[in-house]
């Protein structure tokens, strides 16, 4: 057997297990006749979702943070429970999956990783329809970009599925949406930025040298300062820290300031990453003297 999940039972009728291998150790239930080879590690979510989806292949189709997983634009715990969307009565909800009943057309689905999931457009509109603010904007953001759709397709979704809960929200949302950003915690930084009251910052900014050239792309920006912003994820390993020095110096060359944050300054300390913003920017107003704004462009 491989690692992905199996039907016990089917294994057993190809006389590739016993009923003993499946409950020697070696093997993890997972739910009702689907395993995996057991790793001594918690299951991911895509290894959850995965064997979710041998119980509903036929009728459904992994859905919500299962889906987006799976369409690589993980942006759920880590913890999430596996979700599939089935349009029959047969599959009942239990701990580690959640069971939603809804019709589900050919449009709405797409195939990622060998199971049928949800379209992102599909997965955005039942995400962002029960996560709160923020985190609705993150999924909306990580599935339009892998989507490749304007946010604004949700509001037309509302029309086409009126009367759904959460649906008369999804303005705000929308509003808040950009499907630029490459990262989760990028969108949670700019989210964070706003919620305090910082202007809005460009997201995926390019900064070009005098031929042209691209000298830097931020995930945020105030051009007009010639700040940036960066989120740094897990700690970079040393070659990336020293091209990351390299940039920052090229760029302040050029007079931009960078300010970079990490996971904890999003999560732990938002306010005091906030205030830290505002004073840079105080800091900027009052250092810059009008001038020409070197060449740049905002990515589309």
């Amino acid at each position: 057997m491989d690692d992905r999940p199996f039907r016990g039972s089917a294994a057993i009728a190809r006389g590739v297990l016993t009923r003993g291998d499946l409950r020697s150790g070696r093997y993890h239930q997972v739910f009702r006749d689907v395993y995996v080879a057991a790793s001594g590690e918690p299951l991911d979510l895509t290894t959850r979702s995965c064997a979710a989806f041998l119980l509903v292949e036929r009728t459904g189709a992994l859905a919500g943070y299962s889906a987006a997983e799976l369409l690589g634009t993980s942006c759920g715990p880590r913890d999430a429970p596996a979700e599939i969307v089935s349009v029959g009565t047969g599959i009942r909800p239990r701990p580690g999956l959640v069971v939603h009943r809804d019709r589900l057309p050919d449009t709405d689905v797409w195939t990622a990783q060998g199971c049928r999931v949800t379209h992102p457009l599909r997965t955005a509109w039942d995400l962002a329809r029960r996560l709160e603010l923020t985190e609705a904007v993150v999924a909306v953001d990580a599935l339009a970009r892998r989507g490749r759709f304007d946010p604004s397709l949700l509001l037309a979704s509302c029309i086409n599925r009126p009367g759904r809960r959460g649906s008369r929200r999804l303005g705000e949302i929308v509003s808040l949406a950009d499907q630029r950003a490459e990262s989760p915690m990028e969108t949670r930084l700019r989210l964070l930025l706003l919620r305090y009251g910082l202007p809005p910052p460009a997201v995926q900014f390019e900064l070009l040298d005098a031929y042209g050239f691209v000298l830097a792309r931020f995930d945020l920006a105030y051009p007009g300062l010639r700040l940036a912003i960066e989120y740094d994820g897990v700690e970079p390993h040393r070659q990336r820290r020293i091209q990351d020095n390299r940039r920052d110096m090229a760029v302040a060359e050029l007079s931009w300031e960078t300010m970079r944050f990490g996971y904890e300054d999003v999560w732990d300390t938002p306010r005091h990453t906030a205030e830290r913003v505002h004073r840079m920017i105080t800091a900027r107003q009052r250092l810059l003297i009008p001038a020409v704004t070197p060449p740049s462009r905002a990515v589309r």
